[in-house]
């Protein structure tokens, strides 16, 4: 299993909301760049960032940021947050980005996806974040009409081959993530996953790592101490 620790980009720092509230913010750091070299030195191969206020305005405010942390890094990078159109995934792909990580789009304008998808392939990946069992849309202020096996299923046709799957309700929260639900989508899809939101200790880590998912994100577990990188690294098997 592959493990992404995360880093939230708000106004050039790194942050954490709680369960998706742009008014319940933490600063963990001033220095983003400096938090992903401390990754690095953990063992990390990869890492996971989203640009929060690009996910609520459509663009890319941070762009500077994460030029800085993928070319001086060699961890495979993967960014979400505001990216609704061709020439956003292109600027992020022109960058260094490994992966861009598509959300309200989807959802919104299925065309641009299945365009970036047949034009990037691999290097293409989507947001599945999820409340009361509805995709969430427009950095998760507001809920779709659309369930989160239809969603998926869509995907899987259209030619997606990773989804980056987000329980709301666990997100920040430190209170276990949603292993059922992550058992039950890997039964009924052939995507590859990426458990998101409440991954709280090294348990959640065993788990998942055992369920054979894809990937699993760790964001604020890492940031309080409640995981430490090193340990989940070799729990998950990735080196």
């Amino acid at each position: 299993m592959k493990i992404f620790p995360a880093i939230d980009l708000f106004d050039k720092k790194a942050v954490r909301l709680y369960k998706g509230d742009y008014n319940n913010m933490t600063v963990y750091s001033e220095n983003p760049l400096e938090v992903a070299k401390k990754f690095q030195k953990c063992g990390a191969g990869n890492i996971h960032i989203v640009d929060l206020e690009g996910a609520k305005q459509g663009n890319t405010p941070n762009i500077d940021v994460v030029s800085e942390i993928v070319n001086n890094t060699k961890m495979f990078s993967e960014i979400g947050g505001g990216i609704r159109n061709i020439d956003t995934v292109e600027k992020y792909i022109n960058i260094g980005v490994s992966r861009v990580i598509i959300g309200t789009a989807a959802i919104e304008d299925p065309g641009f996806l299945t365009d970036a998808v047949k034009r990037y392939g691999e290097k293409i990946a989507v947001g599945a974040d999820v409340k009361d069992g509805l995709i969430a849309i427009k950095g998760w202020t507001e809920k779709s009409t659309v369930t989160l096996r239809q969603f998926l299923s869509d995907m899987q046709n259209i030619g997606v081959g990773t989804v980056i799957c987000t329980d709301i309700s666990k997100d920040g929260a430190m209170s276990g993530t949603n292993l059922s639900l992550y058992s039950e989508l890997l039964k009924e899809f052939s995507l590859n996953i990426t458990a998101s939101g409440g991954v709280s200790d090294i348990e959640d880590i065993k788990k998942l790592a055992d369920m054979n998912i894809y990937g699993a994100i760790i964001g604020k577990a890492y940031y309080t101490g409640a995981i430490d990188l090193k340990e989940a690294l070799e729990v998950a098997n990735d080196y």
